[in-house]
């Protein structure tokens, strides 16, 4: 028993003996893993002001010539005593109290210390970076300047060789140019000095100025020619030819004061002057999209100049047939009323009846006001032809309302035996096709209908006014009305059809146009050959445009026509 004891006290001696050893061993391998922190933190603070700091300041102080470089100096040379005779120092005396600390084996405490080393040789490493990269700036600063200064003077050589070649190009703007590159000339010759008296703090300032009016004189030299072409002799040209375009069209008698033409010009001119003036002091501002906007006014202008002769001849030639309408309307009109107390007793016409046709009498007698009105601003050349055909169209439409609603009242009046139930028959089916037409054209809006559609429009219409004449005939004559109704139908029956071929054949034109607009950037003759199309849409020559951009596109696609249709 007594050895068994023995042997277990003995036991724990030896386990407590080895724990002692154990922490004994990690205590001093924590000490040294401190120590050799310590070690490292001192290699570190050694190294802050090395060699390279010190031998980039000592060239320094061999280049200082002038007040800007030795104020820098000064402030650098500042900086670098007070990292080596203050924190340094004071890195040094925390060094040494956490290596005291740590032979204290007071290891909270020290690492704290190591902490706060570690954070001021952070600092102050990160300041003696930036000392070296502002030193090196200087002392590196010649063979940095002389290179970018040597690829600016090979980017200006090439300026002045172009110019030297185009220099009419430039006009009475040349001059400014000149002086422009003689005060680049005087920035070199700054440049050159600045580097032989070491003052590389204006060094740096003037790279950066040269740098700038090269890039700006780079965009002048590209863009002068241009201006001073549009400005000097593309937009004047226009302003002479709308000139003397305008002015020969005022003499010819065409009311042109609504495009302002004068004043715009004049607008122009002083525009222009401005950028001639901004181009002498070398700024170009937005002078080339001003100069083109010009240009697209000039276009637009001879656009509506020529709208305006269009639309003389149109409004000579509708104001005309409109007139023969009237005339047609206001005849029948006081036919009526001549013959209306016999309408009336053999027709046992209403009240209601009779008020329709005065009121429809009394909207013929404002049609023919505003007719007169047109006719006589048309004589006085008051108004713009273009305004007098919108005009005159919208009482063209009026006046179709009028008749319609002319042609529904006599027809009212006009059933009264059983020999006229098959005309009015007839009537109806050849009035209801007419009213398709008419309605259909102006639901598809074609931009221009030809003249002689109106013709045999008017001719329809005057058949079917004749039927209805003849069924107010007392006695009817069947021969004579059956003849009436035959011609009526057939002339109705050819505007239908035209009006069914003109709507298929813009329709195929528009659609011609539209599917080739895909090729247009890829095809400079179809984009050419389509815009003549399209002008040629918009004039009503629906057919030879057709013709001509199927010709265009068939060189694409020889099956086009086949497709569209």
């Amino acid at each position: 028993m007594d050895s068994v004891l023995l042997i277990t006290i003995s036991a724990f001696i030896v386990a407590i003996i080895l724990i002692i050893i154990t922490i004994v061993i990690i205590k001093s391998n924590q000490s040294k893993k401190y120590k050799k922190e310590i070690e490292e933190l001192d290699i570190e603070k050694n190294s802050l002001l090395g060699v390279p700091v010190l031998s980039e300041i000592t060239k320094v102080k061999e280049l200082v010539k002038t007040d800007n470089l030795k104020e820098k100096m000064d402030d650098w040379d500042s900086t670098f005593k007070l990292i080596r005779d203050q924190k340094i120092p004071e890195l040094t005396d925390l060094i040494s109290d956490a290596d005291f600390l740590i032979d204290r084996k007071e290891y909270k405490q020290a690492i704290r210390k190591i902490a706060g080393i570690e954070m001021e040789l952070r600092i102050l490493k990160k300041k003696t970076e930036h000392l070296l990269e502002e030193v090196k700036i200087i002392t590196n600063s010649e063979e940095r300047n002389r290179t970018l200064i040597t690829k600016l003077k090979i980017v200006y050589r090439e300026q002045q060789n172009k110019f030297d070649r185009t220099k009419k190009e430039y006009g009475e703007i040349a001059p400014f140019i000149e002086e422009e590159f003689k005060r680049i000339d005087k920035l070199f010759a700054e440049f050159e000095k600045a580097m032989d008296n070491n003052d590389y703090v204006s060094v740096e300032k003037r790279i950066v100025l040269l740098d700038d009016k090269i890039n700006k004189l780079g965009k002048l030299l590209e863009d002068i020619p241009t201006i001073v072409l549009m400005a000097t002799v593309l937009v004047p040209n226009k302003i002479e030819e709308a000139t003397t375009y305008y002015f020969r069209m005022k003499r010819d008698g065409y009311p042109l004061d609504y495009l302002n033409v004068e004043y715009n010009i004049k607008e122009i001119k002083d525009k222009i002057d401005n950028i001639i003036n901004n181009l002498k002091k070398l700024e170009l501002g937005d002078s080339i999209i001003e100069l083109k906007t010009f240009i697209e006014y000039f276009n637009g202008l001879y656009n509506d100049f020529d709208k305006e002769k269009e639309c003389k001849d149109i409004f000579r030639q509708n104001v005309k047939e409109l007139g023969y309408r009237i005339d047609n309307i206001n005849k029948i009109v006081r036919d009526i009323y001549l013959q209306i107390d016999d309408i009336k007793y053999n027709y046992n016409l209403s009240d209601e009846d009779i008020n329709k046709f005065s009121l429809l009498n009394k909207n013929l007698e404002k049609i023919n006001k505003d007719y007169k009105i047109l006719v006589d601003q048309g004589k006085m050349k008051t108004f713009a032809y273009s305004k007098l055909v919108d005009e005159l169209d919208g009482l063209s439409l009026k006046l179709s309302r009028l008749q319609d609603d002319l042609d529904y009242q006599l027809r009212s009046i006009t059933s009264m035996k059983d020999d006229e139930t098959r005309a009015r028959e007839q009537l109806a089916t050849i009035e209801d096709l007419l009213k398709k037409s008419k309605y259909r054209l102006k639901d598809y809006k074609i931009p221009v209908i030809p003249s002689s559609y109106y013709i045999e429009l008017t001719e329809a219409q005057d058949a079917i006014r004749e039927i209805v004449k003849e069924l107010s005939k007392k006695p009817i004559v069947i021969k004579i009305l059956n003849i009436r109704v035959d011609t009526a139908r057939d002339l109705v029956f050819k505007i239908y059809n035209k009006t069914n071929d003109m709507i298929k054949l813009v329709n195929l034109s528009e659609k011609m146009i539209v599917y080739g607009n895909r090729y247009r950037s890829s095809y400079e003759e179809i984009d050419i050959a389509l815009n003549k199309a399209e002008e040629l849409f918009k004039r009503g020559k629906y057919k030879e445009s057709l013709e001509l951009s199927t010709k265009s596109l068939s060189f694409i696609d020889k099956n086009i026509a086949e497709k569209i249709q």
